[in-house]
């Protein structure tokens, strides 16, 4: 009868437990889907052909440039403090996967116990022998070698999901830091070029100097001669030394841009080695943009926004099951006596085993906060990957119009370059045979000077452009 009774009382428990699950399921959330509909193409070709693939060894063909980045790699601390993340996520992977298994604990002690006489455990130990005409040792060691198990079952995928999700930022982290190798490359590109700029404006300025001083050295001729006035020979001398400052200015920016660069590479300050002479002659390599529907495997930073992003969607079913009843099994197994030789007696095995559900019932504010934030931060997780995606397709319609439009802006300054260049012997000739007068000269030289800085700086852009157009469709994170 009293095992009816307890069986009847069993199931009663069980019952009322799950008729408060059912009336503590959680509140319905409508997930919201990410939006991955992307135009069919940049322009109107839709070749697939895709310069992201090219490894940067390949595609940047400049021995120096290639060494700078290859260092960079090894050596840029930003770089090396994300791979200390990638750790982290990793060991945060490892930490959720043990959750889920058993957990099984060993236990080694001894002690000793003295209970007041007067007590009912005190009466017990002096009124019952432990052995027939043995009394209870006083005051009672204590020796006990144990194992203590306890699983939480994961019933409703809880602590999975959990894992699950743990992986999948990791997968998050580690595209991360490809998307940090990409703009690393990028960057160490564009200020090598931005050097190489600067080396050339530097040389170009010194040539002009020299022009501005043969023509300071005519002027003052002709001032001698009565031809030009004192004012003509100062506004000469005033261009030449305006020009000789300049000199230091530029230096001073090759200073800076080689110590970016070695502040990128992760070195303290040394010379960059480059060859300068023929930047004017570098052709931007060819890119082939692909099809739009290729950011989304080629873009490190569009993959590390869909990993987050199931990673939150995960999130909300780990908190859903917060709502749900837990299965918890502990169990124990082990030796225990007051006497080390008794240790290994049948009479000293000690074991226990059992099981509960837990269930949330009353003041479940801080499980429906979890909940909400989770769901929250699902749907943020969704706004973040339509961002990068959008933001990955403009960058590469930017640099697309930017190589163009910088291919067509060099053939025009180049041309401005050379019809200035000839002007500048042009204008000289004339002065000296008193068909121009010295501010004509003056200005020649001046449009000449900023026609070659331009050209310099064009080409520079158009470089840029190449480079940012390979980081833009998802290049250079692949050795």
């Amino acid at each position: 009868m009293n095992h009816i009774n307890m069986k009847n009382t069993i199931i009663v428990a069980v019952c009322v437990l799950f008729f408060f699950a059912r009336c503590t399921v959680p509140p319905t959330m409508t997930p919201r889907d990410e939006n991955r509909n992307l135009p069919a193409s940049f322009r109107t070709s839709q070749d697939s052909a895709n310069s992201s693939l090219v490894k940067w060894r390949d595609f940047f063909t400049d021995s120096n440039l290639n060494a700078l980045i290859e260092t960079a790699l090894k050596n840029n601390q930003e770089l090396n403090i994300i791979l200390q993340e990638i750790n982290i996520a990793q060991n945060e992977v490892r930490a959720r996967k043990g959750e889920y298994l058993p957990f099984v604990d060993v236990i080694a002690g001894a002690g000793v116990e003295k209970v007041a006489r007067y007590t009912r455990n005190g009466s017990v130990e002096q009124n019952i022998p432990v052995e027939p005409g043995k009394e209870f040792p006083d005051p009672v060691p204590d020796y006990v070698l144990a194992a203590n198990f306890t699983w939480q079952v994961d019933i409703w995928k809880k602590l999975r999901n959990a894992k699950k999700s743990a992986l999948l930022r990791y997968f998050a982290t580690t595209e991360g830091k490809n998307f940090m190798v990409t703009r690393l490359v990028a960057e160490i590109a564009n200020s090598y070029f931005e050097l190489m700029a600067l080396d050339n404006q530097l040389e170009i300025l010194k040539q002009n100097i020299g022009i501005q001083q043969n023509a300071l050295d005519i002027v003052t001729q002709e001032k001698q001669a009565a031809r030009v006035t004192e004012l003509a020979v100062r506004r000469f001398e005033a261009e030449v030394l305006k020009n000789q400052s300049h000199v230091y200015q530029l230096q001073q920016s090759i200073v800076e841009t080689e110590n970016k660069i070695n502040y990128l590479v992760g070195r303290f300050p040394q010379p960059i080695s480059r060859s300068s002479n023929s930047f004017t002659d570098l052709l931007p390599t060819l890119i082939h943009e692909g099809i739009p529907s290729q950011l989304l495997r080629n873009r490190p930073d569009v993959r590390s926004a869909e990993f987050n992003l199931r990673a939150a969607r995960l999130d909300v079913n780990v908190a859903k099951a917060n709502f749900y009843p837990q299965l918890n099994i502990s169990a124990s197994l082990g030796l225990q006596s007051y006497s080390p030789r008794l240790l290994g007696n049948s009479e000293s095995v000690l074991y226990s085993i059992g099981g509960g559900l837990v269930q949330p019932l009353i003041n479940r504010n801080a499980i429906k906060a979890i909940f909400f934030s989770a769901n929250a931060k699902q749907i943020q997780a969704v706004y973040n990957y339509e961002q990068a995606v959008l933001k990955a397709y403009i960058e590469v319609a930017n640099q697309l119009a930017n190589i163009a439009n910088m291919q067509k802006s060099y053939d025009l300054r180049k041309g401005q370059v050379d019809a200035l260049t000839e002007s500048i012997n042009i204008s000289t000739r004339l002065f000296r045979f008193a068909r121009a007068d010295y501010m004509e000269v003056l200005l020649t030289q001046r449009d000449a000077l900023e026609s070659r800085f331009e050209l310099v700086e064009t080409k520079k852009q158009q470089l840029a452009a190449m480079v940012n157009m390979y980081q833009a469709l998802g290049g250079g994170w692949n050795r």
